[in-house]
């Protein structure tokens, strides 16, 4: 599989694919994501290296976090910058059992120190057992914080980064609707517009987010509400890693302008066949913020739009057939509002306020010949908009009155990924046939009027993924994190 403008692993199958360590350093933003691979006679794990100007057009490094030069394999963990600017990395050492920190020797990131384990003790200086797994790391003022993973995760503090003192639990108690089982994992903690936000997931339930605030007296996180980013689909089960999520191991990074920017793998794409592809594939860039009370906002990368070109516009399109049965396919008798050629575009919907209220409507994506239809639903009966398979809470009755309905759409092959007024993102992947497409436009009980509908093809931002698949430039065992090569 090759896509158009999302990031994606140039080497084939590689699981697990965590987004990690995210850095803009000198207006270069760096990622890296795991890789599975051979090494030792076995799998192992490294972490690949990534460079953009813009987070879109990507171009693979030299790996340098890897076993031949850490001695244990890459899991999960953040990147982070001291109070001197020197770039580090707290990470959990796969088959070490233990928690690392891991300093860059420069802005580059072309090499690092040898790393070193968290050694975390209690304030009489004996040593605290604690379980180790996925770790962040963050800095209140002049004092450094990391949290490791679990389901009651402990924290602990530092002024060095060497001498590591037990605190107790991270956070001041759990939600009403976090259930009992979920843990924390792949943890990233960061102030947003006045509170603090711990982007993570559960291993069962996928990405999430907490939004509360930092206690100083009680060096603790206290959390006020829970925001899912992972949402089931058909033939899911209800629970279990895998199992029940697609959207996952988030990751973020924040712009020199102050947004706070974030991933997360896509852990399945099916292909037309229904099997799934193993690529890494990361989600679109998304702009996280809180507005006035506090709630998620989440939309999609604004350098996005500099990828558009060949715009089609359509003001007051008239859906007047009626539709009275919708499959899951949308409606039976949807009406043609646009075709085009090739499958990388976006697609932005807006519908008047008076036109949507208590209306069951929705638009197909369909790519001609056996496809049978993406549908783009929005359900009044129970609050969601479905997405193919996927339904997600985002109700039209919840908005504030006055705002219109916004849908923004993203097409990369088999990829969707839909932004319901900032207040709903919503992924989902599709029967991609790579040629005709067309948007159809359904509605259910009375004729609606859609203000407008755009559509621009997406400029293509994966030069650096063909060059990387044909020098192979982040193949493990090329090179280790001091730049010396290795086998």
């Amino acid at each position: 599989m090759q896509l158009t403008y999302h990031l994606h692993h140039p080497g084939g199958e590689s699981a697990p694919g965590d987004p990690n360590a995210a850095f803009c350093l000198d207006g270069v933003y760096h990622l890296h994501y795991i890789l599975r691979h051979p090494f030792g006679g076995e799998a192992s794990y490294s972490f690949v290296h990534v460079t953009s100007p813009d987070m879109l057009h990507w171009t693979w490094q030299r790996t340098r976090l890897q076993p031949s030069f850490t001695g244990h394999g890459m899991f999960s963990g953040t990147g982070f910058v001291t109070k001197d600017g020197q770039p580090a990395a707290i990470y959990h050492g796969q088959g070490s059992g233990r928690n690392w920190i891991a300093l860059a020797k420069d802005r580059s990131l072309s090499a690092w120190e040898n790393p070193y384990p968290v050694d975390v003790r209690h304030p009489d200086g004996t040593p605290a057992e604690i379980s180790h797994w996925d770790p962040d790391c963050f800095r209140v003022g002049d004092t450094y914080y990391a949290i490791s993973g679990g389901q009651t995760p402990p924290l602990m503090r530092s002024t060095d980064l060497r001498r590591w003192t037990l605190v107790g639990n991270f956070l001041s108690h759990d939600l009403a609707d976090v259930a009992i089982g979920e843990d924390i994992s792949c943890p990233n903690f960061f102030p947003l517009d006045g509170r603090w936000v711990l982007l993570c997931i559960s291993h069962w339930l996928g990405c999430r987010a907490y939004i509360g605030d930092w206690d100083a007296g009680a060096e603790q996180f206290v959390p006020e509400r829970l925001v899912r980013m992972n949402w089931r689909r058909d033939t899911q089960g209800f629970y279990g890693c895998f199992h029940r999520t697609d959207f996952f191991a988030p990751e973020s990074v924040l712009t020199p302008d102050g947004r706070r920017v974030m991933w997360a793998w896509i852990t399945r794409v099916d292909g037309a066949d229904g099997e799934p592809n193993l690529q890494s594939i990361q989600s679109l860039p998304r702009e996280l913020s809180l507005d006035a009370d506090g709630a998620l906002r989440t939309r999609p990368l604004r350098e996005l739009e500099t990828l558009r070109s060949d715009p089609q516009v359509l003001r007051d399109v008239v859906i007047s057939e009626v539709s009275r049965a919708v499959t899951l396919q949308g409606g039976t008798s949807p009406v043609r509002v646009a075709s085009w050629t090739g499958d990388a575009v976006e697609v932005r919907i807006t519908v008047a306020r008076d036109q949507v209220e208590r209306k069951l409507f929705g638009f197909v994506l369909s790519g001609g010949g056996s496809d049978p239809g993406h549908p783009i639903v929005l359900r009044p009966d129970t609050g969601t908009l479905r997405v193919g398979a996927t339904e997600a809470p985002f109700a039209v009755a919840e908005l504030p009155a006055g705002e219109d309905l916004e849908l923004r759409v993203f097409v990369d092959g088999p990829l969707v990924e839909v932004f319901a007024n900032g207040r709903q993102t919503v992924y989902s992947s599709r029967t991609s046939s790579g040629g005709e497409m067309a948007l159809d436009a359904f509605t259910v009980g009375a004729p609606t009027t859609v203000r407008g509908v755009e559509i621009w093809k997406v400029r293509r931002t994966n030069q650096g993924f063909l060059d990387a698949r044909e020098s192979r430039i982040w193949e493990p065992g090329r090179s280790d994190g001091s730049g010396t090569a290795s086998s």
